[in-house]
């Protein structure tokens, strides 16, 4: 397995991704749209300065992504600037390889090398594999959307 940059030839494959995010995710969000959604500007995630797309590739086959960006944090924080960590996703049956561990710690590192040390991300409470996935890298749960329709 090898760790890279995204460039825009990769963008077929990266939208593919990116709807089996949204899949994944469906069961945790009845209001996602059934048709026509999508979560990423890929394109920018790839030509930001301010953002590291990176894949995982095995065998030229693209099985695993997972973004930092650097966005300006809330006033009343201590930084003042975080990362944001998304796109986080693995193919099925390459689940359960360190695929995801390894794409986050190049991110954090990247992070790091920009000078920032916090990082954040989003995940449904309910999807207990991921939240375990996170934790195993040392995330931690900090704060809980809620919503009413």
């Amino acid at each position: 397995m090898i760790i890279r940059e995204a460039g825009v030839s990769d963008l077929p494959r990266l939208l593919e991704l990116e709807q089996g995010v949204i899949d994944a995710e469906r069961p945790f969000n009845a209001l996602l749209k059934s048709e026509s959604a999508f979560y990423y500007d890929i394109e920018r995630l790839i030509s930001s300065p301010e953002s590291h797309l990176l894949v995982a590739e095995v065998e030229s086959e693209i099985i695993g992504t997972g973004y930092a960006q650097i966005r300006d944090s809330k006033p009343s924080l201590a930084h003042k600037q975080h990362a944001y960590l998304g796109f986080m996703y693995v193919s099925p049956m390459h689940r359960g390889k360190g695929v995801n561990a390894k794409l986050i710690n190049q991110l954090i590192d990247w992070s790091k090398r920009r000078g920032i040390s916090d990082l954040y991300l989003d995940v449904y409470s309910e999807n207990d594999s991921a939240v375990k996935a996170y934790e195993k890298v040392g995330f931690k749960a900090s704060l809980l959307e809620m919503q009413l329709s």
